[in-house]
């Protein structure tokens, strides 16, 4: 059985303990120019001021005790993701990718390292402090939609204002402008059961985005999608991450829908092993768009 307990931090390898997680050295990078190829890319982002910088990690390890063995989970996972960049993760079952989600969001402690979201490290905060950060900073996109069955769409949306101590009046206004952005303007009072998937998880993207946060984590956002409804879901979250500025970071199975993010970072058993540029990222997608507009007039 797996042990989630503080041995996991005293038992990880010397050279994780070298460093204390609150002094991790800055690692020394080449600029994103100099990485050859034409898919290959830098996982950092050198050069760009703090503020930019929506997520830095450094140095992060997760370790299991699996009875006398330990399990690397994240083996040393390092990169960084400006603002406005829709980054995707991908890798097999068992390859590390939701841990690093877990990591990302506070949901799960690290064994080392530093996570640290629009310059907070959030390694080391309590419990009610990680929840006042995501409540204020974070929204989640999940696989299935974890819609509120007996609300509708309006209630589902406006829900985290709820958490938020916002007037009842406020929070629905706010949720029909995001619901109507999402093109249900017709489904606000419907309940999930009475939607397709798709529009509810168009639900699920509006509740994430309601709050404003800065930074939205899609845990296998379209898997319970057939392939028509996924790319719809897919050119609307890489739209809101173009033209609103928003920061998504989205794990996945398929490669073909990694394919949509500025970059794809590749994880296998616990390490990032390639970052490369998305064959469908939006500005790919808009060049051979106006192309086809001049070819069309």
């Amino acid at each position: 059985m797996i042990n989630h307990n503080e041995q996991d931090k005293e038992n990880a390898p010397s050279k994780v303990r070298q460093n204390a997680p609150g002094k991790v050295r800055a690692p020394k990078v080449p600029p994103v120019e100099t990485i050859t190829g034409d898919k290959q890319v830098s996982r950092f982002c050198p050069g760009l001021p703090p503020e930019e910088l929506v997520v830095q990690v450094r140095e992060l390890y997760k370790i299991y005790r699996v009875g006398d063995s330990r399990v690397h989970a994240l083996d040393g996972v390092d990169f960084d993701v400006r603002r406005g960049e829709f980054c995707t993760i991908v890798g097999t079952s068992g390859s590390g990718k939701s841990t690093l989600l877990n990591m990302l969001a506070g949901l799960e402690a690290p064994s080392h390292g530093l996570v640290r979201l629009q310059g907070q490290n959030i390694v080391g905060k309590s419990e009610q402090e990680l929840v006042a950060f995501r409540r204020e900073n974070v929204g989640f996109i999940f696989q299935s939609f974890n819609l509120i069955q007996s609300m509708n769409a309006l209630e589902n949306v406006a829900l985290p204002l709820v958490f938020r101590g916002e007037p009842r009046q406020l929070r629905e206004q706010k949720a029909a402008i995001t619901l109507h952005m999402m093109g249900l303007g017709k489904q606000i009072y419907r309940r999930p059961s009475k939607m397709s998937g798709g529009q509810q998880q168009r639900v699920g993207i509006a509740r994430a985005l309601v709050v404003h946060p800065k930074i939205i984590f899609a845990d296998e956002p379209t898997g319970n999608l057939d392939s028509h409804t996924s790319q719809e879901i897919m050119d609307l979250i890489q739209s809101l991450s173009k033209k609103h500025g928003q920061t998504f970071i989205m794990v996945t199975h398929d490669n073909n829908l990694a394919e949509y993010g500025d970059r794809i970072f590749r994880i296998l058993d616990g390490k990032i092993v390639s970052v490369e540029r998305g064959e469908k990222r939006y500005e790919l997608r808009k060049q051979e768009s106006d192309q086809s507009a001049k070819t069309e007039q």
